[in-house]
């Protein structure tokens, strides 16, 4: 059964002649060690794909009675132990965790929210509201409904229901009736009807919104965006601009994310971290493709002049080459 977590364009795949028991052995003495032997923990954890430590985990508590991730974060500190830990998080546990640190204490991080809520498909949202409940017995929905508030808050929700049509097949019927109402919800009236685009652009699948924004353009000779930004404000605008950069084109949309995480003074490691978990099986590939083609210099060398040690070491394996 293929995983909803792993498409083709990844940089992590299965490690072939892959034994949990002789992971776990291996994992544990680099562990008990005098001294972590943390080159090794590395080459392991980012040589498997997220399935495989998964069995490494089970086998690791099996063996030793311990939760892996517990004597990873005994033993480990900092930006490293964070990224350990995430290698051996379950994709759906991990993300429920990431919404939860964009929601908690004071602040909301927003980008986060609409970052993990617009590139995850419906059926991993649906595994990712399941999780958060496991972990927090709280619903996703309650604490985003809790932080944020009006067209922002209700686009959120709609995200999170994991609603969004998956089907690739286009209805150019529907394309054109969606792009008039658009239009007639925003450019050709006074005062914005902002449901409408939270309908629309959070409801209907990604093939369907490009066609979509086409029909769009045809009928008010402009582009969306430029729509939405004379229309619309604040985060809301935020996640309406991120679904049509989604739509159009979602590596990009990802990349550029990785871009503000790494560029200026400070790095954004909680950004950094979780695109290269999380897009490491599905579609790193192509991200670094477009970080690339968008700032010509590549992924490997921005994370290599911003990072350092051991961190830098785990990111360079998980990026997976330089371009």
């Amino acid at each position: 059964m293929a995983s909803i977590w792993v498409g083709h364009r990844g940089t992590v795949r299965d490690y072939s002649g892959f034994s949990p028991s002789v992971d776990a052995e291996v994992i544990r003495k680099a562990i008990r060690g005098i001294g972590t032997d943390e080159k090794t923990l590395i080459s392991v954890l980012t040589e498997r794909s997220n399935a495989q430590r998964q069995l490494i985990v089970k086998e690791y508590q099996a063996a030793y009675g311990k939760a892996l991730k517990d004597d990873l974060k005994g033993d480990l500190s900092g930006n490293f132990e964070y990224l350990m830990v995430a290698l051996v998080t379950p994709p759906a546990v991990f993300d429920a965790k990431q919404l939860k640190k964009s929601m908690k204490g004071t602040g909301t991080n927003e980008n986060a929210l609409i970052e993990i809520l617009t590139t995850r498909t419906s059926r991993q949202l649906k595994e990712i509201s399941q999780a958060y409940y496991t972990v927090y017995k709280k619903s996703l929905g309650d604490d985003i409904s809790s932080e944020t508030s009006g067209d922002f808050r209700k686009a959120l929700l709609t995200l999170a229901d994991g609603r969004r049509d998956e089907s690739l097949k286009v209805d150019e019927h529907l394309a054109k009736k969606d792009a008039q109402i658009l239009y007639n919800a925003g450019e050709n009236r006074w005062g914005t009807d902002e449901d409408k685009f939270t309908e629309i652009l959070c409801l209907r699948s990604f093939p369907q919104l490009k066609l979509t924004f086409d029909e769009y353009r045809n009928i008010s000779k402009k582009d969306i965006v430029d729509s939405i930004k004379g229309e619309l404000s604040g985060h809301f605008e935020d996640l309406l601009l991120a679904i049509v950069h989604c739509a159009r084109n979602m590596p990009a949309f990802l990349a550029g994310r990785l871009h503000q995480a790494l560029k200026g003074a400070g790095t954004d490691e909680f950004t950094l971290n979780r695109i290269m978990v999380s897009r490491s099986e599905i579609d790193l590939l192509d991200i670094r493709a477009e970080f690339k083609k968008h700032y010509g210099y590549s992924l490997y060398s921005a994370i290599k002049s911003d990072t350092s040690g051991n961190y830098e070491i785990t990111l360079l394996k998980i990026c997976g080459g330089d371009d």
